[in-house]
C-alpha cells in the first residue's frame, strides 16, 4: 500500500454520488434543473402554498373584525414572509426546495385568542381587528423564543426523546 493511507474497511459503503445510488433521482444540489424548468417547478410550488396563504386569512379575518382590505393586506404579508423565509432557507437552511408557508397548525390557538372576552367589548371593527392582530403577534413572539430556547438548551431533544420514545 502506497502513501501511508489507512485502508478502507470492507463493511463500510464507499460513497456515491445519489444519481448512482438512486438513478430516478433527476438532480442533486449540485445539479439545479434548467431554468425554464426551474420557473415552472416555482410556479407550481406557489400554487401549492397559495391555498393555504388565501384560505386561512379568507376564515380568520372576517372574525377578527376585519373587512376585504385587512384581508388582503394579511394575505400579502404572508405571501411575502413565505417567500422570504423559501429564500432564507434555500439559501442558509438545508437548501431543500421546500416552500415554507402558512400553517394549519396556529389556527386553534388563534381562534381562542379571537374568541376571548377582552376582545369582545371593542365595537370599531377595525380597532378590534388590530387589537386581536397584536395579541396573536404577541403569542407568537412569546412561542418562537420559548422554542428558540428550548432548541438551543438541548431540552427539546429531551422532550421528545420521552414523549416519542
Amino acid at each position: 500500500m502506497a502513501g501511508g493511507a489507512a485502508p478502507a474497511k470492507a463493511d463500510e459503503p464507499a460513497p456515491h454520488p445519489p444519481k448512482d445510488q438512486l438513478p430516478s433521482v433527476s438532480y442533486c444540489i449540485t445539479s439545479p434543473p434548467p431554468w425554464p424548468e426551474a420557473i415552472l417547478l416555482g410556479f407550481q410550488h406557489y400554487i401549492v402554498m397559495l391555498g393555504t396563504t388565501v384560505l386561512i386569512p379568507s376564515a380568520l379575518v372576517p372574525q377578527m373584525g376585519g373587512g376585504k382590505q385587512e384581508k388582503a393586506e394579511v394575505i400579502q404579508t404572508l405571501l411575502f414572509v413565505a417567500g422570504l423565509n423559501t429564500l432564507l432557507q434555500t439559501t442558509f437552511g438545508t437548501r431543500l426546495p421546500a416552500v415554507i408557508g402558512a400553517s394549519y397548525t396556529f389556527v386553534a390557538p388563534t381562534i381562542s385568542i379571537i374568541l376571548a372576552g377582552r376582545y369582545s367589548q371593542e365595537q370599531d371593527p377595525i380597532r378590534k381587528f388590530k387589537s386581536i392582530m397584536r395579541g396573536i403577534q404577541g403569542a407568537l413572539i412569546v412561542a418562537s423564543v420559548l422554542q428558540i430556547v428550548l432548541g438551543f438548551s438541548g431540552l427539546w431533544r429531551n422532550v421528545t426523546r420521552s414523549v416519542c420514545g
